[in-house]
């Protein structure tokens, strides 16, 4: 998971931490043809830091990106910036020419455009075909800039909403490789002649959040103003009501680990002295309900994905019984991620169930997209979808990304994740499980961050 040169074949720091300069590698095509220059890359920035991309905080640092010529691009930041390159290393590069043609120059998640359906890059693969919740084929590029490394000649991704399904088509040779393999399934598959269980650990933290900017709750039964969640008591009485450790046994028969912070242990900048999360606890939390002024509890609203992570509905089933125990009345509403996402940026919720793998695999990721006050002029707080604000948090993100001291830098990361836990501002629950399936004549890599690299896979 180290960063590598791709259509960047080198990056140094400019001027006194101004910035950083990119050399672009020369003689890329994008699929249609066309040449990949600088100018594809400030096109596909101006568009990626646009209010309207999920990806703008990527860039919150960025102030300019100025193009020096043809195959050289600088980036400046607002403040030296160690880790930038990390940040930016999923970046997707676009052709200018081909988004103007097909007016598609800034995305548009609610009414959709050409890019919705279309491709043009500049990878190993390129798009056949693509049918939301159908189908997608890939084929290889003959005009991929590197040496391929795959034996691939046509790729099809196929949606099966039936886990039993996925299992039985994976077992029968109908398909090579299933992600997830479902967690009650994979001791059974694994013990079966032609299939392999490849299992890891994701690093992705799944947790609830909280609609803290909120004047009331949206799905209450009852007539009762206000909003119970803005009080941090009521918040850590939702975290000593979940029983992680049931979960984390029942639901994902082991193969999890608890979480106590926005990151898992594995990541850079995590706490280590902070490691411990709240104590399963019911009388605690009535406690902490009954000091909020909610003695006998309130019901709201949870909004759940049932087709995003591993087992999240069955999840979000367990901790609605467990808050039902303190006197938290939980309505569930369970969809697919399709529409997820659309609901929680409407602000259409009480509570809710989010997963957060760190792109960089540093603690300043998750801070930067879901503690920081939301500003989309700043390009901050993208993910923020309750309106979580400390200022103190806020004025340690840029010093957190500017530090080059490490020890100094992992005290202000633990100062932020101390504040978080001391505020609960979100229930980190667990660290989701990798868990695929394939066929034994497949041979492929398992990233941490639940990537299928294609350019990675052999068949044998």
């Amino acid at each position: 998971m180290t960063i590598e040169p791709a259509l960047a074949t080198s990056w140094q720091p400019i001027g006194d931490g101004a910035g950083w300069r990119f050399t672009l590698r020369e003689g890329v095509t994008f699929h249609d043809g066309s040449a990949f220059t600088a100018e594809d890359v400030l096109f596909s920035y101006e568009r990626a830091s646009s209010e309207a991309s999920d990806t703008s905080s990527w860039f919150a640092p960025v102030s300019e990106l100025r193009v020096i010529d043809d195959y050289t691009v600088e980036i400046l930041t607002t403040a030296p910036n160690p880790i930038f390159p990390d940040s930016i290393a999923n970046w997707m590069i676009m052709d200018s020419g081909w988004a103007a043609a097909n007016d598609a120059t800034r995305p548009d998640k609610e009414a959709g455009n050409h890019a919705t359906l279309n491709t043009n890059g500049t990878g190993a693969f390129r798009v056949t075909a693509r049918e939301p919740g159908l189908r997608t084929v890939l084929e290889p590029f003959d005009g991929w800039w590197d040496t391929p490394e795959h034996n691939i000649t046509r790729a099809e991704f196929t949606p099966i909403q039936n886990p039993a399904t996925a299992v039985a088509a994976l077992l029968s040779g109908d398909i090579d490789m299933i992600n997830p393999v479902p967690i009650q399934d994979a001791a059974r598959l694994a013990g079966q002649d032609g299939v392999q269980v490849i299992q890891g650990i994701e690093a992705r933290v799944i947790m609830l959040g909280f609609p803290h900017a909120a004047e009331a709750l949206k799905y209450s039964a009852s007539d009762e103003p206000g909003n119970p969640f803005a009080d941090p008591r009521v918040r850590r009485a939702v975290a000593q009501a979940v029983n992680v450790p049931a979960i984390l046994q029942t639901i994902m028969r082991g193969n999890a680990e608890p979480a106590s912070q926005l990151v898992s242990p594995a990541m850079r900048g995590f706490s280590a002295g902070l490691a411990d999360r709240p104590a399963y606890d019911p009388d605690a939390a009535r406690a902490l309900l009954a000091e909020a002024g909610y003695p006998d509890g309130f019901s709201f609203g949870l909004k759940c994905p049932n087709d995003r992570y591993l087992n999240d509905e069955a999840v979000c089933q367990a901790v609605t019984a467990m808050l039902a125990q303190v006197g938290l009345d939980a309505q569930l509403e369970a969809m697919p991620v399709r529409g997820y996402w659309d609901r929680l940026r409407a602000e259409d919720f009480d509570m809710y169930l989010l997963g957060w793998s760190p792109g960089t695999f540093d603690a300043e990721h998750p801070i930067r997209f879901l503690a920081a006050t939301p500003n989309p002029e700043a390009r901050l707080g993208s993910w923020n979808f309750g309106g979580y604000s400390n200022a103190r948090v806020d004025e340690l993100l840029p010093m957190i990304q500017s530090e080059i001291d490490d020890a100094k830098r992992q005290a202000m990361l633990d100062e932020v994740t101390g504040i978080l836990q001391a505020e609960t501002a979100y229930v980190p629950l667990y660290v989701q499980p990798l868990v695929w399936g394939a066929r034994d004549t497949v041979s492929l890599t398992q990233r941490p961050d639940n990537f299928f690299i294609l350019r990675w896979v052999t068949m044998n």
